[in-house]
């Protein structure tokens, strides 16, 4: 009998063995048994009581066998045993009850040819418990070495889904006989067989099959253990980090639950609870991206008040609904489900640690199509199903976090780490029964600074020219109202605010003064336009104008803004893009050395970097990286400067920038500041670091008057030799490079409140990328 490829054994059907339990276990127990055995006996041909060569003569007696094999199934049990003989090692069978033939059989006692090929591939594995028998018999191994399982999965016909069987091999009724004398085993063997139990080909170098004799049938008891066996993979699919969100794990975790339910059109969906908000995640996206909050349908808690989902939500149990149809009334997303082919439903509430966090739904195009069982494998798999969902919502907060923190707060993802310890040491002191401690104090000692900024040049300038046609268009507007009024109706104080608008549109095109704004304001909208209602009707087309004039101004405000927005919208253009593109470049940096980056926007955009030994985890920063740093700025101010060239086209009012770099390797400390949430320097000397920054966008070269910063330029403002030295070895570099122009100058700044004695190079940008 061939077992595989390589391995033979000697076996033989017999029903010898079963004989000999009826003898001399079976009729000892039951006396009144003997007759039918004696009756038996006489009529079993003599064939049939040793070595059955042909396995079809069998069929001939099915009676005898099945009174036979009554010792092996239970009469009472023969409609629901799922249990069948065969020949030892082999799949060859003579007997099986009705559930085992429907199952796996054809219309003999042969495999189905669907099975058959699956059977065969994993032959091997089936094998390892014929191994397993001689290692019992044979060599005395012990332990539950032959209760090995098999678990097989087959497609139901009616349903199409999956459903699980185990396979257990029962192997009493076969006979083991050696042909000669075994291979004895040393203790060295022993142990080699201990170790490869699992693997039939190194089982195979100390056991030959073909020393061996089977002699009998096997046993082979099947149980449906679907409801098991899915509970087992729904555990390990929501143990997954990456499984229930994403669109792959959603579709598989549907799939098991209709084998487990036994419906192929069943559908399921994970509510999730976020404040006012639910979030509803169901097999109809396609994204592969593990996200609650991005693969979920999201409606306002409130819109769901009075609805089966609500009133499952506020239960402790399974909530069934046997026909949403038929609830009167239905809320809108109720009448959305009836619509969409929903019509029973099981609702299970999602509860982790006490909270509820969430609601599990499967549902079914079917009235009435759960019942109490149903409920029971519901709440079977609910506390899985809170597990995962807790698991997401963990991640979105998470997410959320992230984003907090790049939006709203100081703390930097260079120097997390630093909060984390603080934050352990915070939740110990706690634990060790201190009330409310402080958060201990957060200091980088000996970090170098870096500051840099990139100005919009003439943003008052301009901002202030923006409010001069904004409001010397308003003034216009209103003085032919007031003009065409005036002409139409003689009434002295239409003249009067004729003269008061002219005289302020002479005042504002002498210059723009703080206190026009103001003036303009309160003439116009506490005075001129409350007359317009009054006016409307007595002139021909001076409807028309106040029309015009309501639709030119702001009905918040009260005044016009053309201008002025368009100034704003210039110089958010021009920020973000400087912004976005200084992320960028230190985002790159950040990489390959961690430090602290700090960036504001205001008319331009500047930021401060601090970096040391201090600041990193493990307390070490090769020197050189100051340097490197310092390079780094002026190449990003470079870039800055081709990035407003790459804007200003498109920006409605003409603006530049100026760049500037301070140079200052002299080591300061810094400290948190909890109450603004910021890092501030720390201690009276650091303190001339942030003077120095707060000055030097006024900053004047000594004896000219003119400003430091030029739009085009870089200006690198240092005080000592040693950083002179460096700051003209990196802009020679760069010019040989053809980013910078070959135009140095060396200068002397003036002096400026309590700062005195600062340098400063100034170069030209080159302009083409």
């Amino acid at each position: 009998m061939i077992l595989s490829d390589c391995v033979q054994a000697r076996s033989m059907l017999s029903l010898a063995p079963l004989l000999t339990f009826w003898k001399t276990e079976l009729i000892p127990r039951c006396p009144h048994m003997a007759d039918l055995f004696d009756g038996i006996m006489e009529r079993l041909p003599l064939s049939l009581k040793g070595d059955i060569q042909d396995i079809s003569a069998l069929a001939e007696y099915p009676d005898i066998v099945h009174t036979l094999m009554t010792a092996v199934v239970s009469p009472a049990s023969y409609d629901r045993e799922l249990t069948a003989a065969f020949a030892p090692c082999s799949f060859e069978g003579f007997y099986a009850t009705p559930g085992f033939q429907h199952l796996f059989l054809d219309r003999g006692h042969a495999l189905k040819p669907t099975l058959k090929e699956k059977f065969d591939s994993d032959m091997d594995q089936r094998f390892l418990s014929v191994y397993y028998l001689v290692l019992e018999r044979i060599y005395g191994f012990s332990g539950p070495l032959l209760s090995n399982l098999h678990t097989r999965v087959l497609t139901d016909e009616k349903t199409g889904l999956d459903r699980y069987y185990e396979e257990v091999p029962d192997y009493r009724f076969v006979d083991l006989t050696p042909v000669g004398v075994p291979r004895p085993l040393s203790e060295a063997d022993h142990e080699w067989i201990l170790d490869h139990l699992a693997d039939q080909v190194q089982l195979a170098r100390l056991i030959d099959l073909s020393q061996f004799e089977f002699r009998g049938f096997v046993i082979i008891r099947v149980q449906d253990v679907t409801e098991k066996a899915i509970l087992s993979a729904l555990e390990r699919d929501l143990v997954d980090e990456n499984s229930i969100f994403a669109s792959p794990g959603i579709q598989q975790i549907e799939s098991r639950l209709q084998s487990l339910f036994r419906r192929p059109d069943l559908g399921v969906s994970i509510s999730s609870l976020k404040g006012d908000q639910v979030m509803v995640t169901k097999n109809d996206h396609h994204s592969k991206v593990d996200c609650l909050f991005l693969n979920s349908h999201h409606f306002c808690l409130k819109d769901l008040e009075g609805s089966v989902w609500m009133t499952a939500a506020q239960g402790d149990a399974v909530f069934r609904v046997a026909d949403l149809s038929k609830k009167q009334p239905l809320i809108h997303a109720e009448s959305e489900a009836v619509t969409a082919g929903i019509r029973s439903m099981l609702l299970s509430p999602l509860v982790y640690q006490g909270q509820r966090i969430g609601l599990l739904e499967v549902f079914s195009p079917h009235p009435h199509d759960f019942g109490p069982f149903e409920a029971i494998l519901m709440s079977q798999v609910t506390p899985l199903f809170a597990v995962a969902l807790k698991r997401g919502q963990d991640e979105l907060t998470k997410q959320v976090q992230t984003v907090i923190k790049a939006q709203c707060t100081a703390v930097h993802p260079s120097v997390e780490w630093r909060f984390e310890k603080a934050a352990l040491a915070h939740l110990d002191a706690l634990r060790r029964g201190k009330r409310s401690p402080r958060m201990e104090d957060i200091v980088f000692k000996d970090v170098v600074p870096f500051y840099g900024q990139s100005d919009v040049r003439g943003s008052s300038r301009a901002r202030n020219q923006g409010i001069q046609q904004d409001l010397t268009r308003q003034l216009t507007l209103a003085l032919d109202i007031m003009t065409s009024a005036a002409a139409a109706r003689p009434w002295p104080l239409l003249r009067q605010y004729v003269f008061r608008i002219e005289t302020l549109l002479t005042a504002l095109s002498g210059g723009m003064t703080s206190s026009h704004e103001s003036s303009v304001f309160s003439l116009l909208n506490q005075e001129v336009t409350e007359t317009f209602d009054s006016l409307k009707g007595i002139a021909g087309d001076l409807d028309e104008k106040i029309h015009g004039y309501c639709q030119e101004v702001d009905p918040v405000s009260g005044m016009i803004h053309h201008r002025q927005k368009e100034y704003e919208d210039s110089v958010s253009a021009l920020n973000s893009g400087l912004s976005a593109y200084l992320e960028q470049e230190d985002a790159k940096i950040q990489q390959a050395f961690p430090h602290y980056f700090e960036k504001r926007r205001t008319d331009g955009v500047d930021y401060m970097m601090y970096i040391g030994a201090a600041m990193m985890e493990t307390g070490t920063l090769p020197s050189f990286h100051i340097r490197d740093m310092t390079l780094w700025q002026i190449m990003a101010a470079r870039g800055m400067a081709l990035c407003t060239e790459k804007i200003k086209p498109d920006l409605k009012i003409p603006l530049d920038t100026c760049h500037l770099i301070l140079v200052n390797h002299t080591p300061l400390s810094i400290r948190f500041r909890y109450d603004e949430k910021r890092f501030d320097v720390d201690g009276a000397y650091d303190v001339r670091h942030e003077i120095i920054k707060s000055r030097l966008d006024k900053a004047l070269i000594k004896g000219t008057g003119e400003r430091l910063t030029q739009p085009g330029r870089i200006a690198v403002v240092y005080a000592t030799p040693n950083e002179e030295k460096e700051i003209v070895q990196h802009i020679r570099f760069l010019t040989d490079q053809g980013k910078l122009e070959n135009d140095l100058e060396r200068l002397d700044l003036a002096d400026m409140p309590d700062v005195m004695g600062l340098k400063a190079f100034r170069v030209g940008v080159t302009l083409s990328a």
